[in-house]
């Protein structure tokens, strides 16, 4: 399990499909599905299998990030800012961040980067998938630029 006091004090990854793509998240301090949090061991098997992959994409990074960041946190975004987002980017998965920073209980996230060649679901191991699939998104992951995840 995950507990909320490391919820609230980590950047967590997580990841979630729309039963066709993987977006990978950086939880920024908010809360987590509870499909996420209610097991630290699953999450870390994902952590490690899509941290693990090769490279298979190159990436565009959404055009409005910088405005996005500039309103929230008064700056946009730099090399430091985007090279993890672009790292798993280029491993085929949509890259989402928390936008408010360390609010808890507000589960918007916005998109970094978008893979010009996505990995899809079916390309995973079975165990792999079986974990992912727990945690849902209804929307078609390809063509969000924002996510709340505050009821999952």
């Amino acid at each position: 399990m995950i507990t909320e006091i490391e919820q609230q004090t980590l950047d967590i990854d997580w990841f979630l499909t729309d039963g066709h793509h993987i977006g990978f998240m950086a939880s920024g301090g908010g809360r987590l599905p509870d499909s996420v949090a209610r097991s630290s061991e699953n999450n870390e098997k994902l952590v490690s299998y899509f941290r693990g992959l090769p490279e298979i994409s190159a990436c565009t990074v959404n055009p409005e990030l910088d405005d996005i960041l500039t309103k929230i946190h008064g700056s946009g975004a730099d090399e430091r800012y985007l090279e993890d987002y672009i790292s798993m980017t280029k491993k085929g998965l949509y890259s989402f961040d928390k936008t408010n920073f360390n609010n808890f209980l507000d589960g918007q996230y916005h998109l970094v980067a978008i893979p010009i060649k996505a990995l899809i679901i079916s390309d995973l191991p079975k165990d792999i998938l079986g974990i992912l699939k727990e945690t849902q998104c209804s929307d078609k992951i390809s063509d969000v630029k924002k996510l709340d995840c505050k009821s999952w």
